[in-house]
């Protein structure tokens, strides 16, 4: 199997299946779901059968349409706080890269008073405070992970605007935003590539720990980690509704795992053929 003219490695196809499965599963929600997002349609937490193939929740939801549902905005909140933190990352990266010395010093210095508070305690004093709503979720999350972009996004193009390619942009009169968007932004790419799909995992784990922990997507809509909350206490009595959700955060963060391991070494050999 090939991808962009790469072959792709068995555990890598594993990872891309296991990601377009859940991905066009929850995409479709609405359409192979059996019941409503917020439907009762049986007893407290059965267990599975014919009629509702995963059991039912806590509070006599079907477990399969919940778990599609939940899926959906979980991984739309994720993708959405992900691509907000890359943005944030990216601009103040590059921007403290290339802007001089003063840009660099303010920029990183506000990015290590951010990375210097633990992020799960941060998190969760701005949402208690400001409260869980979906834009105060999505700003305080994107925030605190555009910290991790902003270094990695500053120490690559640091390494390519040394470069001699940049150097003779800059000999012919480029402007500084030309070098940026033809230069350093292209050579960026695929470091910034791994680390997206690494940093998209990271958040669902994130979203997943905040609902678990109350703060999250808030009832009655569903996403996995509050489904996980919200069906604890039947692991007492041998029930499986917590395992459903908790399953599909791992095989999801697996699959995105498999993804990135490949894109690394990928970026490790084109490196190693450059140096060669």
């Amino acid at each position: 199997m090939k991808v962009f003219g790469k072959e792709v490695p068995m555990s890598a196809a594993i990872g891309m299946l296991l990601v377009a499965v859940i991905a066009m599963a929850s995409l479709c929600a609405s359409l192979i779901a059996p019941h409503g997002e917020t439907e009762t349609v049986g007893d407290v937490w059965m267990m599975p059968g014919a009629g509702h193939w995963l059991g039912t929740d806590s509070i006599g939801r079907d477990m399969f349409s919940r778990l599609l549902y939940g899926g959906r905005t979980t991984l739309g909140l994720a993708l959405a706080i992900t691509l907000i933190s890359f943005s944030l990352g990216i601009v103040t990266g590059f921007a403290a890269a290339v802007l001089g010395r003063k840009v660099d010093q303010v920029l990183s210095r506000i990015v290590d008073t951010l990375m210097a508070m633990p992020v799960l305690i941060f998190a969760l004093m701005i949402l208690s405070v400001l409260g869980t709503s979906m834009p105060v979720l999505i700003g305080t999350i994107a925030i605190l992970d555009s910290t991790r972009v902003f270094r990695l996004a500053r120490l690559v193009a640091q390494g390519i605007a040394v470069q001699e390619y940049v150097e003779a942009a800059r000999l012919r009169g480029e402007g500084l935003a030309w070098i940026i968007r033809r230069e350093i932004l292209p050579n960026a790419v695929p470091p910034l590539l791994a680390e997206f799909g690494m940093r998209f995992g990271f958040t669902i784990l994130f979203v997943a720990g905040l609902s678990f922990l109350g703060l999250g997507i808030q009832p009655p809509y569903a996403d996995w980690g509050g489904m996980v909350r919200d069906n604890a206490q039947v692991i007492n009595f041998g029930g499986i509704a917590p395992l459903v959700p908790a399953a599909a955060i791992a095989l999801l963060t697996i699959g995105i795992n498999l993804i990135v391991d490949w894109l690394l070494s990928v970026r490790a050999v084109g490196q190693a053929g450059v140096i060669a």
